[in-house]
């Protein structure tokens, strides 16, 4: 049965995102569109197995690590100070908005704040796929939004966690969570630094076939899995700055030619379908001033917050309306969120629906507003 969906999901998101780039449009939101048309929501030809799961997070992992590959550290680091305003008023602001939006709803105080962060996340997965379309990936703009990804989603994952400690009363200690981060980006600086290049070096000479491939894979998951497992850092976190280690090196090209095919060709259309597969419209006309509302929040308190952080940091109007644009994507962040806050009961059940397609929402609004705002770039340089 997978293999008959494997060739739903790569036909349908092929087509689609041919005919969404004839409409002026990024391929992205046509893939993300098909998800919703061919999963439960509507035909149903595909559902939320654990293999599509799997797929899905390898193509997570793999366009990510690309991402990394792309990104040029001294860029990165020469924009850090955009980055972390950017990211700040992307998180103060959708916590501001949303929480007295939730307790006018009728919430407690402690789902309002967890529907709060959970707006807060960012996921530039999205962004990232159409950066690159439109040929702004490398810029000054799209370093700053990169950074500001990474910095956000480290936010958000500390105060979700010390969140729930209060409110669901896991014994928690608040030192130990944060040393915890901090420890897993101190052993990432070092196998950055020191481990990457040699072991790289020391694979490519191994005398099988697409030993370099492999041996930038298995250093791309390994972190990737290291950073979730022990440090409930995000998988897409580790696998972004390996693939900015790799970039460093004299392998960077040979890796990215290799990777790009195995990653666009098989696993990201499994990614962009799979958000799709979230939606499900039951119950939806009984929560629709929920849904109406939120989504306007959720999309105006990233423009806004994000949007003046870049302005703080220097950017012009338009730069930093885009930035701002490009952090509205919750995407599959904002949805393991979700998952948690159902199972916890700090998300009520009749919101958590609603709760999806604002998140998925967001996720659509991301790739046009993007190409409204910035428009195709061909020099990808600064």
């Amino acid at each position: 049965m997978f293999i008959f969906q494997i060739v739903i999901v790569l036909l349908a998101t092929k087509i689609a995102g041919h005919f969404t780039v004839r409409l002026g449009q990024p391929s992205v939101l046509g893939k993300i569109l098909i998800g919703i048309i061919i999963g439960p929501a509507m035909l149903g030809w595909i559902t939320d197995s654990e293999v599509m799961q799997t797929f899905s997070q390898i193509g997570v992992i793999l366009l990510m690590f690309l991402a990394g590959l792309e990104t040029d550290l001294e860029d990165l680091n020469a924009n850090m100070k955009g980055a972390i305003f950017v990211a700040i008023g992307g998180v103060i602001l959708p916590i501001a908005m949303s929480y007295p939006l939730a307790m006018a709803f009728g919430l407690t105080q402690g789902q309002a704040i967890f529907i709060g962060l959970t707006l807060a996340a960012t996921s530039v997965s999205i962004s990232v796929q159409t950066l690159s379309e439109i040929g702004w990936l490398k810029s000054k703009e799209g370093s700053t939004l990169l950074g500001a990804a990474v910095l956000d989603d480290i936010i958000v994952v500390v105060l979700i966690a010390i969140a729930m400690s209060f409110l669901v009363g896991d014994d928690v200690s608040i030192p130990v969570l944060i040393g915890g981060k901090v420890f897993f980006f101190v052993l990432l600086f070092v196998v950055m630094r020191w481990v990457i290049p040699p072991f790289l070096k020391a694979f490519s000479r191994l005398k099988v076939t697409e030993a370099l491939l492999s041996g930038a894979l298995i250093a791309c998951f390994a972190l990737a899995y290291i950073g979730e497992h022990y440090f409930g850092i995000a998988t897409i976190i580790g696998a972004f700055f390996i693939g900015i280690a790799i970039g460093r090196t004299p392998f960077k090209e040979t890796v990215e030619h290799k990777v790009e095919p195995i990653a666009s060709g098989i696993f990201v259309p499994f990614f962009f379908v799979s958000i799709g597969l979230s939606v499900t419209f039951d119950g939806i006309t009984e929560n629709i001033w929920f849904l109406v509302i939120f989504s306007i929040v959720a999309i105006l308190s990233k423009l806004i917050g994000s949007g003046i952080g870049a302005k703080l940091a220097g950017f012009s109007w338009k730069s930093s309306a885009g930035i701002g644009a490009g952090m509205i994507s919750r995407g599959e962040v904002a949805l393991i969120l979700a998952g948690m806050g159902l199972s916890s009961g700090l998300l009520p059940a009749e919101d958590y629906t609603p709760m999806v397609i604002v998140i998925i929402i967001t996720t659509l609004v991301t790739p046009p507003m993007l190409k409204g705002i910035f428009g195709n770039r061909s020099n990808l340089m600064d």
